[in-house]
């Protein structure tokens, strides 16, 4: 009996360890399956970012100087050449963004420049090209091209302008946010870090839903990350196209005003539109830190409300400044997908998040722009009261019947008769003298 308690014990024991090591053994051969069953998957539905803030980090540390850069190996960013090829980045948004100090100044000088980047960034480089529409979008994944869309983060960047809006979009621009961290004139910003064109009703002004019919018209996508709630709401019910949050998480994973609630995700699906999962820490874990698997939680969220068709990944990598762990620039994607095969999604509904149902809404974007072709381009004007901006120039021709019963104003004095009076009275005078 005592022989065999103890050799029932060793024998316990090393049963243990060859369980130990066979468990060890299948982790790391488990684990190297679903790393390549992730990678594979890229290779064959490779991702569409929609949001990415590399224009401002090359104005930020280069003063938007590319050649002092190679964007093979950029050092200081999270994106580059080569980190987007190893992550699987067939197509990626590019934000032309301009902070919303720049508001009521220069906005539309900045955001100009900020194209300016991208379309050169995209021009420049044979791994890039920029794209304009879904089948430029396709054709360029034929080529192994890295096809650049580009953006708007705020619509204070059109300083209340339609024309400027359809001018950006002749420029290659083909989304636009609502808003960013401020309101403007017509939109209201999630935010309150800026204590500027306040108003009691919370949606969009007459004005803001004249900009969402004509950006239906132009075929551009509705981006309604970071506006209010009930701007959102507004401009969901008022598309005719369906819309995005470019970079957006679930509220009720992480209760920040940056992301979105349950309600309005329903309202997201009913209109066919697009929530792209936000990668920064603050809107995934609500702290500083956050991991891959707080990333998965608002995918596995979103998913059970309102269906893997409804999701994307815009991961905001240059606008942000903390990233989970193993996610931390733009080549770890992979890992994200690896996680979430581990939860059980199936490659179908990943197909869908990398890609197909950002093309399946550009594709919608442009089916009601088609319907729209008819149309005559919006001269909608925002009320001058609206704007309250002192550096707003009215362009308007004189008014010569008004100005003729005002007295002239002090610079009129020295226009062309008085002019002509004086050398006539210097004339005289030198006559007078001279007799």
């Amino acid at each position: 009996m005592s022989w065999r308690r103890t050799g029932g014990g060793a024998a316990g024991g090393l049963w243990r360890r060859v369980v130990v090591v066979l468990a060890a053994v299948c982790h790391v051969t488990c684990g190297y399956s679903e790393r390549e069953r992730a990678h594979e998957l890229m290779s064959r539905y490779p991702l569409i970012d929609g949001h990415n803030d590399l224009a401002l980090q090359l104005r930020r540390l280069h003063d938007s100087q590319l050649s002092r850069v190679d964007l093979h190996n950029v050092s200081g960013v999270a994106t580059d050449i080569t980190r987007l090829r190893a992550g699987h980045v067939q197509a990626q948004m590019f934000a032309a963004y301009v902070m919303c100090g720049a508001q009521e100044k220069d906005s539309v000088r900045l955001t100009l420049e900020q194209i300016d980047v991208v379309r050169r960034l995209c021009s420049e480089y044979q791994d890039f090209e920029l794209v304009t529409s879904v089948q430029e979008l396709k054709d360029s994944a034929l080529r192994h091209k890295i096809a650049c869309l580009i953006s708007v983060e705020g619509g204070h960047s059109i300083d209340s302008s339609l024309p400027a809006l359809r001018m950006l979009y002749q420029l290659g621009v083909r989304s636009m946010a609502l808003t960013h961290t401020c309101n403007t004139p017509w939109a209201e910003s999630s935010s309150k870090l800026y204590h500027v064109y306040q108003r009691q009703n919370n949606s969009l002004t007459d004005f803001g839903k004249a900009v969402v019919q004509e950006m239906n018209r132009l075929g551009m996508i509705v981006d309604i990350s970071h506006t209010s709630w009930d701007t959102a709401l507004a401009a969901l019910e008022l598309s005719k196209a369906p819309v995005i949050f470019s970079h957006s998480s679930s509220h009720s994973v992480c209760n920040h005003s940056r992301n979105v609630p349950d309600w309005l995700l329903l309202e997201l699906k009913k209109k066919r539109g697009l929530i792209m999962v936000n990668l920064h820490s603050r809107f995934v874990s609500c702290r500083d830190e956050a991991s891959i698997s707080h990333v998965a939680d608002h995918f596995d969220h979103i998913k059970r409300l309102i269906g893997a068709e409804s999701i994307g990944i815009g991961g905001d990598f240059e606008g942000a400044v903390s990233f989970p762990r193993g996610l931390e620039d733009v080549s770890k994607y992979p890992a994200l997908i690896q996680e979430l095969l581990q939860r059980n999604w199936t490659e179908n509904e990943l197909a869908d998040v990398l890609r197909r149902n950002f093309l399946r809404v550009f594709e919608e974007v442009e089916r009601v722009q088609g319907e729209l072709s008819e149309e005559r381009p919006s001269e909608v004007q925002i009320p001058v009261a609206e704007v309250q901006n002192p550096c707003r120039l009215v362009l308007r021709p004189p008014d010569h019947q008004g100005l003729s019963k005002q007295s002239p104003p002090s610079g009129a004095r020295h226009g062309p008769r008085g002019l002509l009076t004086l050398p006539i009275a210097l004339l005289l005078s030198s006559l007078l003298l001279t007799e």
